[in-house]
């Protein structure tokens, strides 16, 4: 697996041309040499894709405007030429789908995108939070989405962090997955304890209590391609962050 930076991590700080560049120079010096992009500010395409160059950053996977992957299929695809990337990511399934009468909608409307994205050698990608792990017309909602679309029509970002709220076990589900899991998210839970109360927080990789020597193995045996690095919402600098998790991975041989 190669290990990647997932931006929004750095939502805050790239939402210029001149603060993706200086956050691309970081991000490289850390020693990540893939991102994805997700939540940037409105820079053109090949813009992104000079700045991602220029600092030996190689775009693997977006997070894309689900309506502009349904509405406006034939430009996303031309935009991710632009940038050099194969793998074109839903973030999280719009909510009108999300409710037992709408679910098989979601298949109906995405899969004649899904073909064209395919058709052009690309993969359209789904990202999970925990919602995809409730049952939803007696089955979960994950099985049917996997069950819904052919392996070259839909893959899976699987987000450890997720599966691990839902109170899934992350092994169990990569093995369910093996094969359309080209891209996973990486991110670490922990407990804080504050004056109102403990709870569960992101954490960079290795710094919590997630079972990442068994995770890891499982995500090579599974075919997965592309680490990213992602925390969502960060207890100090999110470069901090970043390069923690890049070198507890390393330490791995991960890189």
């Amino acid at each position: 697996m190669i290990l990647g930076a997932q931006l929004y991590t750095l939502r805050s700080f790239t939402q210029t041309a001149a603060d993706l560049d200086l956050s691309m120079e970081r991000v490289a010096a850390m020693g990540y040499t893939t991102v994805q992009i997700s939540a940037i500010g409105d820079i053109p395409p090949q813009q992104v894709r000079d700045i991602c160059d220029r600092h030996g950053l190689k775009i693997v996977l977006t997070h894309t405007n689900p309506d502009r992957i349904l509405n406006e299929t034939e430009q996303v695809i031309a935009e991710h030429e632009i940038l050099g990337c194969d793998y074109i990511g839903i973030g999280m399934m719009p909510e009108r789908y999300r409710y037992a009468g709408w679910l098989d909608r979601f298949a109906k409307d995405y899969r004649e995108a899904a073909k064209k994205i395919a058709a052009a050698g690309k993969l359209l990608m789904y990202h999970n939070h925990h919602l995809e792990f409730a049952k939803l017309n007696g089955e979960r909602i994950i099985l049917q989405l996997l069950d819904a679309f052919k392996a070259d029509e839909l893959g899976f970002t699987l987000d450890t962090y997720w599966v691990q709220a839902a109170g899934g076990d992350v092994c169990s589900w990569i093995k369910t997955l093996a094969g359309r899991i080209p891209c996973i998210h990486l991110k670490d839970m922990d407990v804080l304890i504050r004056p109102e109360g403990v709870s569960a927080v992101m954490a960079p990789v290795l710094e919590g209590n997630m079972n990442f020597q068994a995770i890891l193995p499982a995500l090579e045996q599974a075919g997965t391609r592309y680490a990213l690095v992602e925390q969502d919402v960060c207890q100090e600098d999110p470069f901090v962050c970043l390069q923690k998790s890049y070198d507890n991975l390393a330490e791995l041989g991960y890189k």
